[in-house]
């Protein structure tokens, strides 16, 4: 089974029901495309409509978001073979600019400024590159501008590459001091079975060092290169840098507002950050 992440930032489920003040949300390419890989509008307006909401409330946002590589495949057709690099520059040059256009556009009904920041693995090692991204980053919050984070497929190509998009939202969640991220994916968050068991439940917490490595297959999602296990891997290192850590399902109907407003009834998994970090 496939699976994709969503990040975003909540305090402990326990505890409140009133969201921390800065939200990372990373949203996979099995979110944004259907099952015949061609991009979901309709679900992509959805999820702009409760990141509107969320500003309303007046939370923070950054939105780490795949799906570039699959715009352009639906884009652009080529009537030559490929190798997976030449297809990965190509798709995602392509698809990066339709991808903005559209999140654009549907900011735009609600008001909303954005930015484009395309990064690579390089930029997260300590120097000036990594306080150049930091601050330019801070000034876009700080002048009310929603960041869109993605990797800029067009340069990172093996080794270079981070290992998913998940990898990425959760550097960015510890570079920008973010108090929590939530992952959504398209099951409701990690099982102590199959999900599609009758018997399997969801595993509702997750406290620091616990291993649930038993519940977790490394299998990748359809379009994207992450799964359950990336998504998992993610969700400790951040839950031990002390940021809640949230898998939840991005297809369900407005799950980041049930998230603020009826979490104890919300279906999800959540990573209790580590307090000492």
């Amino acid at each position: 089974m496939s699976y994709v992440l969503f990040l975003l930032i909540l305090p402990k489920i326990t505890t409140s029901t009133k969201m921390d003040r800065r939200i990372v949300i990373k949203v996979g390419s099995n979110v944004l495309t259907q099952k015949e890989g061609k991009l979901d509008v309709t679900r992509m307006s959805a999820i702009v409509d409760q990141i509107a909401w969320l500003r309303r409330q007046g939370y923070e946002v950054i939105l780490v978001s795949s799906g570039a590589v699959a715009c352009g495949r639906r884009e652009l057709t080529v009537d030559h073979s490929l190798d997976s690099v030449e297809q990965r520059q190509l798709f995602s040059a392509v698809g990066q600019v339709k991808l903005v256009g559209l999140y654009y556009d549907l900011f735009r009904e609600y008001g909303i400024h954005v930015g484009q920041v395309l990064t690579m693995k390089e930029n997260f090692e300590p120097g000036e590159q990594y306080r150049n991204q930091r601050a330019c980053m801070t000034v876009m919050l700080q002048n009310d501008v929603l960041p869109i984070v993605n990797e800029n497929d067009t340069v990172s190509v093996t080794e270079l590459m981070f290992t998913d998009n998940d990898e990425l939202s959760g550097l960015i969640a510890q570079m920008m001091q973010a108090d929590t991220l939530v992952l959504l994916s398209n099951i409701d968050g990690i099982y102590d079975g199959h999900p599609d068991d009758p018997a399997s439940h969801i595993i509702p917490q997750v406290m620091p060092g616990a291993d649930l490595s038993q519940y977790i297959k490394e299998e990748r999602s359809a379009f994207g290169r992450g799964g359950m296990h990336s998504k998992y891997t993610t969700a400790q290192r951040v839950q031990q840098a002390g940021i809640s850590v949230i898998i939840a399902n991005g297809e369900r109907d407005n799950i980041l507002i049930d998230l603020v407003q009826r979490r104890s009834t919300t279906p999800c998994t959540e990573f209790i950050p580590h307090t000492n970090a």
